[in-house]
């Protein structure tokens, strides 16, 4: 009974995705990335192919991670301000029912872009490589969307919910770099610096290592193998389900 009422939510949580035209969209996306990358392709002097390559792999995964991190946010306050929110708690049902549903319909929801722009990447690389880069940018897209989810429950507003959401995949983005910058400056560091390289390292310890995922080198050098997909499907499993269990605490904490 739970487990269908579960699945009714993620249901209807993936057609109001649909009648949104969101599937319209990615295409639109998928259609303006192969059109920029190609204009690139003819400018290009050397190398033009393996640059086409990168440049659609990286504008095809920011425009999947921001598709889906806005429709995670502004679904979840229009259903607020609908009061579909309270009509739901308002059934006899756990809340972890209708979160998990919710969960479920938005990575259904991954499955899309994930699919579409991992076709796209066929024309630049080998079967292997190609399904690698699209489950790679579904898990991806997984961990966006729960942690946008965690926000939309905690903050309750469009605008913080969303630059959180940025922020968190921007800095996971970015934190390999940031690592690399600290521990690869000279040895005599001030107390300052290695304080920040302290600091730094402090905060990799709690984001996933999103750097690593849905690699463009996989698209262009095709040296992508199963370690890197077994990597991200550990850290896929490991934070979805610790963004789970804090938007839970937070939903059962909340009185609706």
């Amino acid at each position: 009974m739970r487990t269908l009422a579960a699945l009714t939510i993620a249901r209807y949580t993936l057609l109001e995705a649909l009648r949104n035209r969101l599937l319209w969209l990615l295409l639109v996306m998928a259609l303006g990335a192969v059109g920029v990358s190609g204009f690139l392709n003819e400018l290009a002097l050397t190398e033009s192919r393996q640059l086409q390559a990168a440049l659609l792999g990286a504008v095809l995964r920011l425009a999947a991670v921001f598709l889906i991190a806005t429709f995670v946010v502004t679904s979840m306050v229009r259903e607020a301000n609908d009061k579909g929110l309270e009509l739901l708690m308002a059934l006899p049902m756990p809340r972890a029912v209708y979160l998990l549903g919710k969960l479920a319909g938005f990575a259904a929801l991954a499955v899309l872009p994930a699919v579409l722009f991992g076709a796209l990447a066929l024309f630049f690389a080998p079967p292997a490589q190609a399904a690698l880069w699209a489950v790679s940018l579904l898990c991806e897209c997984w961990i966006v969307a729960a942690f946008s989810l965690l926000c939309m429950l905690t903050l309750s507003q469009v605008l913080p919910a969303l630059a959180a959401a940025f922020a968190f995949y921007v800095l996971a983005r970015a934190i390999g770099t940031l690592q690399l910058l600290g521990h690869g400056a000279s040895a005599a560091q001030s107390a300052g610096q290695q304080a920040l390289t302290t600091a730094i390292d402090g905060v990799a310890l709690l984001l996933p290592h999103l750097d690593r995922f849905t690699r463009s080198d996989w698209l262009v050098y095709h040296d992508g193998g199963a370690a890197d997909l077994l990597a991200i499907g550990a850290q896929t499993v490991i934070y979805v389900a610790l963004m789970a269990a804090a938007g839970l605490f937070d939903l059962y904490r909340k009185r609706i």
